[in-house]
């Protein structure tokens, strides 16, 4: 994929859209070889702090939740949709069962500011510092819709410091 780096200033993301197509969540240290991706399709971007920060939840019971609780940085990657069923993939299976990375077919790269690793496939990279969690609280659930969600596993929320973008020139604003 061809991709350069992108300043926060002249990016432009299509969040809804990106969330919908899903991203690849991925913690970990790529130097060491310990790091678990997951498909993500829940989150936020925007600014907080006067900073560019995106929010990603993980369940307590994922693989990857030992990595986003054990390492300071994540990277969220977006994918063309020829990638669809490896993001399924990804999604559904669990790296304490199989080498998820390998049996993807992705191409795992050391990212620019993180430990975490960036994918060769990816259209857009997202190297993220945590700087805040918390977890869902059940008694501040104020709609009906958001309880059935749960049985005992509440998401944990991160919030993660952009601090690198690389993309592909569609997602750089035409000044």
């Amino acid at each position: 994929m061809n991709r350069h780096a992108i300043p926060i200033n002249l990016c432009d993301i299509p969040a809804f859209r990106l969330w919908e197509q899903w991203f690849l969540l991925t913690s970990g240290d790529f130097a060491a070889g310990q790091y678990n991706p997951m498909t993500v399709s829940w989150g936020f971007m925007g600014i907080i702090w006067n900073r560019p920060v995106v929010q990603v939840v993980v369940r307590p019971t994922r693989h990857t939740y030992a990595f986003i609780e054990k390492y300071p940085d994540f990277t969220l990657c977006a994918f063309p949709d020829s990638c669809r069923s490896v993001l399924s993939m990804l999604g559904v299976k669990s790296g304490r069962d199989m080498d998820k990375i390998k049996a993807s077919g992705l191409t795992p790269l050391p990212s620019s500011r993180v430990a975490a690793p960036s994918y060769a496939e990816a259209e857009l990279v997202l190297e993220c510092r945590k700087i805040y969690f918390d977890d869902l609280n059940p008694p501040a659930f104020l709609a009906d819709y958001i309880a059935p969600e749960y049985k005992n596993d509440f998401h944990r929320v991160y919030y993660g410091e952009i601090l690198a973008i690389e993309g592909t020139s569609s997602y750089r604003r035409k000044i």
